[in-house]
């Protein structure tokens, strides 16, 4: 059964991601140049977070609780985590978590793109008329 929160939940998520698309391409098409690259970099910034959170919160302890002789028995144990996974762990953080990086760099890409050929025939025409 699906969850009545999602339904009230999931439209806000997509007027988000869709409000923060049309910010993108309306900071792209700026003048300025690093108006576009501020959505990019704020979402690298939550990347590197999320990087440094997945590989700080990887287990390092783990504490058993046994039963010996009908006491209760505290044991800590510091298991064995392979350095492949830490790798394996931070390589997928970083790649999920730059998703919107990507989008987001792709539309300032096209919106630059297109703001640099309207600036050059700009020139073009006031080049013509001289």
């Amino acid at each position: 059964m699906v969850n009545v929160r999602t339904f009230i939940i999931f439209p806000f998520l997509i007027a988000f991601i869709v409000g923060m698309i049309i910010l993108q391409i309306f900071l792209s098409k700026r003048e300025n140049k690093w108006a576009g690259l501020i959505l990019p970099i704020i979402s690298f910034s939550i990347s590197l977070l999320a990087l440094l959170g997945a590989v700080m919160y990887l287990p390092a302890t783990v504490t058993e609780f046994s039963f010996v002789n009908g006491e209760l028995v505290e044991q800590t144990v510091t298991p064995f985590v392979p350095t492949s996974t830490i790798i394996s762990t931070a390589i997928f953080t970083f790649l999920v978590f730059n998703i919107p990086t990507v989008i987001n760099l792709i539309i300032y890409a096209v919106c630059r793109d297109k703001y640099s050929k309207k600036r050059d025939l700009e020139k073009m025409r006031i080049q013509d008329l001289e």
